[in-house]
């Protein structure tokens, strides 16, 4: 694990990288990350995240920026500009059911290959996708998911890279950071070594490549 300042840690990130972001509306969501992802302006990523926020906040401000060629998430009801350039044409958007899209993530970064659902069995969900039948009950195959990146926003976070998280902030977060190449956490607290008990480490530091610092 290295430490790195927040523009090093975006420079390490190329156009057209496929993203996870952590975060539910916004809370949980490494609001520093995104904002120098603006400022250096990366583009065609592809993001993969439970939703797109709002405008001017979170994922909103990547879309906002016309940064994102296409998204994967559960939700997009909140952000209107996200809504725009689908109808438009300039951003792709797979919506997939959010118990479906966490489990995907997981199955990402536990070595897996997918998940059987029923869910969206029957439906247009259904299409293109491989159909199993199991002990009398029908499933849809899904695929896994991974990224290049995920970007991840933790509570505490020690210099050996162990992270913990507050309330609601541990949502998307944890399961994204087993789930890519590369994981850089941004965190509102960083302490030294010791001061994270082993019961409250959430994400152990094997799993983390970067720390962006807070100075």
């Amino acid at each position: 694990m290295k430490t790195v300042s927040c523009a090093d840690a975006v420079n390490l990130i190329p156009d057209g990288a496929t993203l996870m972001i952590g975060g539910f509306m916004g809370v949980g969501t490494p609001e520093r990350l995104i904002d120098e992802l603006v400022r250096q302006g990366k583009r065609n990523l592809i993001v993969i995240a439970n939703d797109n926020a709002v405008p001017g906040r979170g994922i909103g401000k990547l879309v906002d920026a016309g940064l994102v060629s296409r998204t994967i998430a559960s939700h997009i009801g909140l952000n209107p500009e996200t809504q725009r350039q689908m109808i438009a044409g300039t951003m792709a958007v797979d919506l997939v059911p959010q118990g479906t899209l966490i489990e995907r993530i997981r199955a990402g970064g536990s070595g897996l290959g997918g998940v059987l659902t029923p869910t969206g069995v029957g439906t247009l969900v259904e299409e293109g996708k491989q159909r199993i039948d199991l002990n009398g009950k029908s499933y849809l195959v899904e695929t896994a998911l991974r990224a290049d990146f995920a970007l991840i926003n933790a509570f505490l976070a020690d210099y050996l890279g162990n992270l913990s998280y507050a309330l609601t902030a541990r949502n998307f977060n944890p399961v994204m950071a087993m789930a890519a190449d590369t994981t850089i956490v941004t965190a509102e607290n960083i302490v030294p070594v010791g001061l994270i008990s082993p019961d409250h480490v959430v994400t152990p530091a094997p799993l983390v490549d970067y720390l962006v610092t807070n100075a």
